[in-house]
């Protein structure tokens, strides 16, 4: 038996190995970011190909919390219905269902990457977005969408989204609640100064950047049953030289406060913040990061980026550089990287091939 393929317990819930999908946009939403066929066969398929957690894409808890028009969304009971034959299915190949809660912020109503990514203006079907300080906006490509910055009742609205949008997750079946507070989406903003220049309750201090984090978290958490684990994505770092930026220390910190909160995991990735983000990017190019979390926290974590490889993502483990591994491009390009490792491996989990397919594999 690999460490890959050991059981990870959290909670109540036994996760059957360390290998999980990380949530990966489709932009595939056809209305109202209800989930189509594309959602199911594609998470569908990573379960049936061996992922222990299958994670949806960053799913947003309120309209304006969309990437683009055509992200999937949980605000509502349909949306939860609809992800129901998902999630059962999920379950059905022996793998855990997840799911990520979102909100843009000030990366929102946008058009899908493959149209240019570029905003879209509400009087042309886009909305007016959310930003800590609207001043401080870093446009990628030389524009800005319609900003607005948030007042308290703004903040209190998108915790209760949050909050909301865990209930709703619960009844369509998913067994872990993913917080998204990296990559430079709403929360990600309000924690690094170079986003936020606010000076009340949710600005300046270390304590008052990462207030709206640990109150998302705590509502998440609230309605999330104790038996079933909670997660939380950071951006380790901004990759920013030279300024003031989110950055290690404080993600080891932040950690630490949201594992006394009851977070379970911390999914470690990075960047996506500012034009300027000077990424070294390669294999294993976030492990670092989430090691130096590991370290200095008493939290499981997730390392993500630049994992391709069975016997890379196995020494991860292995060596205790991480509790769980989360394979993203990788599963794209092969969604029974699963199975294809437990293979590789020669683990006992190398009869994982669906008996359906077996007989291509003997």
């Amino acid at each position: 038996m690999t460490e890959l393929f050991s059981p990870l317990s959290m909670r109540g819930l036994e996760i059957p190995n360390r290998i999980a999908v990380s949530p990966m946009c489709q932009y595939s939403c056809e209305t109202d970011g209800l989930p189509t066929e594309w959602h199911r066969v594609h998470l569908g398929s990573r379960a049936v190909g061996g992922a222990g957690i299958v994670m949806t894409e960053a799913t947003a808890v309120e309209p304006r919390g969309r990437i683009t028009p055509h992200d999937l969304g949980i605000w509502s009971d349909d949306h939860a219905e609809a992800l129901e034959p998902t999630t059962d299915f999920i379950r059905e190949q022996g793998g855990v269902p997840a799911i990520q809660l979102a909100h843009a912020g000030h990366k929102a109503s946008k058009t899908r990457p493959w149209d240019g990514n570029v905003p879209i203006a509400p009087d042309d079907g886009g909305w007016e977005v959310l930003s800590p300080s609207p001043e401080a906006y870093p446009p990628f490509d030389g524009e800005r969408p319609a900003m607005t910055k948030a007042d308290t009742d703004d903040i209190v609205g998108v915790i209760d989204a949050y909050r909301a949008a865990a209930e709703r997750s619960l009844a369509a079946g998913f067994e872990i609640a993913e917080v998204h507070a990296a990559h430079g989406y709403l929360l990600h903003e309000f924690l690094s100064p170079a986003t936020n220049r606010r000076d009340d309750e949710y600005g300046g201090s270390f304590e008052n950047r990462t207030r709206i984090v640990r109150e998302v978290v705590d509502a998440v958490r609230d309605v999330w049953p104790d038996d079933k684990p909670v997660f939380v994505r950071i951006s380790g770092t901004d990759w920013l030289e030279g300024q003031a930026a989110w950055d290690i220390d404080q993600s080891v910190r932040l950690a630490s406060d949201l594992a006394d909160l009851g977070v379970d995991l911390i999914d470690v990735s990075s960047g996506g913040l500012h034009p300027d983000q000077q990424v070294a990017a390669g294999p294993n190019f976030q492990v670092p990061l989430a090691e130096a979390v590991r370290e200095g926290t008493n939290v499981a974590v997730g390392a993500v980026g630049g994992i391709t490889e069975p016997e890379q993502a196995d020494a991860l483990v292995r060596n205790g550089r991480a509790d769980l591994v989360l394979v993203g491009r990788e599963f794209l390009r092969d969604p029974y990287f699963g199975v294809r490792a437990a293979e590789e491996l020669e683990s006992e989990s190398a009869d994982a091939w669906p008996i359906q397919y077996r007989r291509a594999v003997r």
